[in-house]
């Protein structure tokens, strides 16, 4: 099986959410399967290490999720227009990866979540893309021939997928922002696949 790793940071709920639509748009693909990862928070204070499996929600991210996945799609709420500090300080240490080229050849695509309609949605999915661009990873998108991308008038990129919160205590994605993660999962899924079966 090609296995796509998705890999994400959520206080809210909002962000998880969407990775959930991601996974259901790879598993939608045959011959591929989603591993779904997230990493624990940061704090200003000393406190003992995190437990490798946090008390609810997907284990924490590894090294070795990247190495043995085929695909990734990161996912970070907005922060000041770009990720989430947790998620960057888990980026900031693949640098073992970077110089062994463990990732590149490999597709990647992105996803966020943002209290606002203009919150930083787009800058923060270009900015995660950064990193993934120096592994040497294919960056995948969204296609306009996707109607939904037309007509949101909620989440929803080229970039990548998205989630306007707003003031819901509560994740609800739209419609609309439900079909665009699914594609950008669905389309990481088939390159990987491709990408496999191109290798045999």
């Amino acid at each position: 099986m090609t296995e796509i790793l998705v890999l994400f940071y959520s206080r809210k709920g909002a962000t998880a959410e969407l990775a959930r639509q991601i996974c259901r748009g790879i598993e939608a693909v045959p011959q591929a399967q989603a591993r779904l990862r997230t990493v624990p928070p940061l704090t200003t204070v000393v406190e003992p290490p995190q437990a490798p499996v946090p008390n609810d929600g997907p284990p924490y991210a590894t090294v070795e999720d990247l190495i043995q996945c085929d695909g990734l799609v990161l996912g970070s709420p907005t922060r000041f227009g770009n990720m989430a500090a947790p998620l960057k300080h888990f980026i900031d240490g693949t640098s073992a990866l970077w110089v062994s080229g463990a990732m590149a050849g490999k597709p990647a695509a992105v996803f966020t979540s943002t209290q606002t309609m203009h919150g930083g949605q787009e800058s923060t999915l270009i900015t995660m893309m950064l990193p993934l661009l120096h592994h040497g990873m294919y960056i995948v998108g969204l296609p306009y021939t996707e109607a939904a991308l037309t007509h949101t008038q909620t989440g929803g990129s080229p970039y990548g997928a998205s989630h306007v919160a707003g003031q819901s205590a509560q994740p609800r994605l739209s419609e609309d922002e439900r079909t665009l993660a699914q594609l950008l999962g669905r389309r990481v899924a088939e390159l990987a696949v491709k990408l496999a079966a191109s290798k045999k």
